[in-house]
């Protein structure tokens, strides 16, 4: 199975993110865990370091809902950037949101892997592993 170096999980939900976090460990998987509180502070993160993919991450995980810049208005700054980056970024979508015109919007872009809807199990986080 794949391991990975680090992922990047981007979310305002603090509990989301502590359970998601100790999931995630428990794989045994990710070697890093970083965690941006809104997507601004993580699109900054990606450009500051666009040029070292050392320090970039190889899976996102993103919330749509997230106060400064949501999961949508960073998945526009990051279609800009994508070109420049010096790495492969796999994206999930990491919501709360059943809607069907999210999930369908979240599709039809290219940049994003898959739509996964909270929370974030052992189970569901080894399975998108598996596909990666």
């Amino acid at each position: 199975m794949n391991h990975i170096k680090q992922l990047t999980l981007v979310d305002d939900d603090e509990l989301f993110v502590y359970l998601t976090t100790k999931a995630i460990e428990k794989t045994n998987l990710v070697e890093l865990i970083k965690v941006f509180g809104n997507g601004l502070d993580a699109i900054n993160y990606l450009k500051e370091f666009k040029d070292n993919p050392h320090a970039l991450p190889e899976v996102i995980l993103l919330d749509l809902s997230m106060p400064i810049m949501d999961g949508w208005q960073f998945l526009d700054e990051f279609i800009k950037l994508n070109p420049r980056i010096g790495k492969d970024i796999t994206i999930y979508i990491c919501s709360s949101s059943i809607s069907p015109d999210d999930i369908s919007r979240a599709k039809s872009i290219s940049e994003v892997t898959d739509y996964v809807i909270k929370p974030l199990t052992k189970d569901k986080f080894i399975d998108m592993i598996k596909r990666l």
